[in-house]
């Protein structure tokens, strides 16, 4: 269950990143509206990962821990890196910084957890580890949108001000 969230939020990242590429020299405005866009994007998985965390409560399996290790550190690697490098621009290209951030710290946090989640499953051999884990990966995605949706209404009032319109 978590590997599967973790899975569909890559499909997340890269359209993230890709909307964030497109948006990049836009006017204040309508970057803001590509924040909105993008809390709606980061959605996606948590809500794929909440149907199958449905369809798995009634018995959930314990998951291969080795390959799950695998590809968690791998990721690590990867969002790691990223996370590091648009550290130093988040707090100052808005939404757009912000959700490709967040994207890549919530990875690395999700990852970590998943490492954690495996050494708990090959202890326990339960899948409830997985399946409580997959819940929480719902969870940071639900805060990490809300952030994003909060930082692009900043940006669309702050190009309202900017622009002279009254603010609502």
């Amino acid at each position: 269950m978590s590997l599967l969230a973790d899975s569909v939020d890559f499909l997340e990242d890269t359209s993230i990143n890709l909307l964030i590429f497109v948006a990049l020299g836009w006017a204040l405005a309508k970057r803001a509206v590509m924040g909105k866009i993008m809390a709606v994007v980061i959605l996606g998985p948590a809500a794929i990962a909440a149907w199958e965390a449905v369809q798995r409560f009634a018995a959930p399996e314990a998951p291969d821990v080795i390959p799950v290790v695998v590809v968690s550190l791998g990721a690590i690697a990867i969002n790691g890196t990223s996370a590091l490098v648009i550290s130093r621009v988040r707090k100052h290209g808005g939404s757009l910084s912000r959700a490709a951030f967040l994207s890549a710290r919530n990875d690395v946090l999700v990852n970590v957890a998943i490492i954690v989640m495996a050494l708990v499953t090959a202890w326990t051999a339960s899948g409830w580890p997985d399946l409580v884990l997959g819940c929480l990966i719902i969870l940071l995605a639900l805060h990490a949108a809300h952030e994003v949706w909060e930082v692009s209404e900043e940006e669309r009032l702050a190009s309202k001000a900017l622009s002279g319109e009254p603010i609502d």
